[in-house]
């Protein structure tokens, strides 16, 4: 095997990997900023790593939230300095899959800070992962929103009692000037999504937060069915759950509940591999492969 570096990067947290045989070395770093530039961040992320070990990867594959178009010769001229003659691009639904079942048939979903569901039959499709503005629904920032959201409707006595008020004010002391710190934070999507893991400690107490962890669920069930439902793989379909999200016993019993209804004995696959994973198996992609389509690449 080639020295090869694997880049799974998102919006909480970008993981990076070097691999050359058995040999492995890992470091992460902040997660992307969406609304900035992407490969240079990614890039930023590879240098660290090689320069910090004195590292020659000649190969570089990326799965990175918020892509819409892979630029794999820009990140290739960037990262050209380190030695590196090759580079694979994709979403980082791509890696995730890969990572969980290489590319044979089937849905697989990753929910974390955002959210995206693969399905591959003969054809690919994506469902949803459009972004914290106007998709990821039942992503960690989509549960950390609407927790927050409750919060303040229960400060303002707009709606329901809830402990989620009490557990808000324990990181925003002045709840009426939260909004202001949130908006000037630069960091303020992941810093929504933390409180998912909020929502989800209450759950079992608190009606308001039961009622997000199950409509979360729901969210990120029709977005398996929708992805399977295109691809025509709807009789006995493998899926396969990913991501801090679907770790969660308030969710993952709730979301296979939900799939139980369109196939009763459903059982959610085991995942080979993870993302990162996925990104090294970039480089080994048959071209006739389904996702062959999703992946930029570039070669000096």
């Amino acid at each position: 095997m080639t020295e090869r570096i694997a880049v799974d990067a998102g919006q909480t947290g970008i993981r990076v990997r070097w691999e050359h045989d058995r040999e492995r070395l890992e470091a992460s770093a902040p997660g992307v900023l969406t609304d900035r530039p992407l490969m240079p961040q990614l890039a930023a992320a590879v240098g660290t790593l090689v320069t910090t070990h004195g590292l020659l990867p000649k190969f570089v594959g990326v799965g990175c939230s918020g892509l819409v178009t892979p630029e794999a010769t820009e990140l290739l001229g960037l990262v050209s300095r380190y030695g590196v003659g090759e580079v694979a691009v994709a979403h980082d639904a791509t890696t995730s899959y890969l990572g969980a079942l290489g590319d044979a048939p089937g849905a697989v979903i990753a929910a974390g800070t955002g959210v995206v569901t693969l399905a591959v039959g003969r054809t690919v499709a994506r469902v949803d992962g459009w972004g914290y503005l106007i998709g990821d629904a039942g992503s960690a920032f989509w549960i950390g929103r609407a927790g927050m959201d409750a919060a303040m409707r229960g400060y303002d006595r707009r709606g329901q009692l809830t402990p989620l008020t009490d557990r808000l004010q324990e990181i925003f002391p002045d709840l009426a000037n939260a909004y202001v710190e949130l908006q000037s934070d630069e960091r303020r999507v992941s810093r929504i999504a933390d409180f998912a893991r909020v929502v989800d400690e209450l759950a079992a107490t608190d009606p308001v937060a039961a009622g997000i962890m199950d409509a979360a669920a729901a969210e990120l069930s029709e977005s398996v069915i929708a992805g399977l439902r295109q691809v025509c793989l709807m009789e006995d379909p493998t899926v396969c759950a990913l991501g801090q999200v679907l770790r969660s016993v308030n969710i993952r019993s709730r979301f296979v509940r939900y799939l139980r209804m369109q196939w009763p004995d459903l059982e959610l696959a085991e995942p080979q591999g993870n993302a990162l994973d996925g990104a090294a198996r970039l480089a080994d992609l048959r071209q006739d492969s389904p996702l062959s389509g999703l992946v930029a690449r570039a070669v000096s």
